[in-house]
């Protein structure tokens, strides 16, 4: 799967990311509108809330970008990563959300191999 002119990653990484973050984004659409909604108190907190959309949209953004070969998707894989292990962590916390949790660290664990692997290409390249 191309990314960009000079990088070039295997398509069963890509394709799994794609999958990890499809996963993601669904877990965490699912839990928020359907779990946190309902259970009330902190897990419908507006931070929450928020932080789990958040990774929701931002999961399907890199999912997104990837299946366009867009040359910028290691910036959005890197945030995205960043953001699902906040959420990951915040589910944690809150409790009774195990499988959300579960869905964003390994949505987190790909995104940032995706990121990782093309950055230390970058840096390679800058110290060449």
């Amino acid at each position: 799967m191309p990314l960009d002119d000079d990088t070039t990653l295997s398509d069963d990484d890509a394709l799994q990311c794609i999958e990890d973050c499809q996963r993601c984004h669904d877990e965490c659409l699912r839990t928020a509108m359907q779990q946190c909604l309902e259970m009330g108190g902190e897990h419908a907190s507006r931070d929450h809330l928020s932080l789990m959309l958040t990774c929701a949209e931002l999961c399907q953004t890199a999912a997104n970008a990837m299946l366009r070969g867009a040359p910028l998707h290691r910036v959005i894989c890197q945030a995205c990563g960043e953001v699902c292990l906040a959420c990951a962590d915040s589910c944690e916390a809150l409790g009774d959300m195990d499988d959300c949790a579960e869905a964003c660290r390994i949505c987190a664990d790909s995104c940032l191999e995706m990121a990782g692997d093309v950055m230390e290409d970058d840096e390679e390249d800058e110290a060449a």
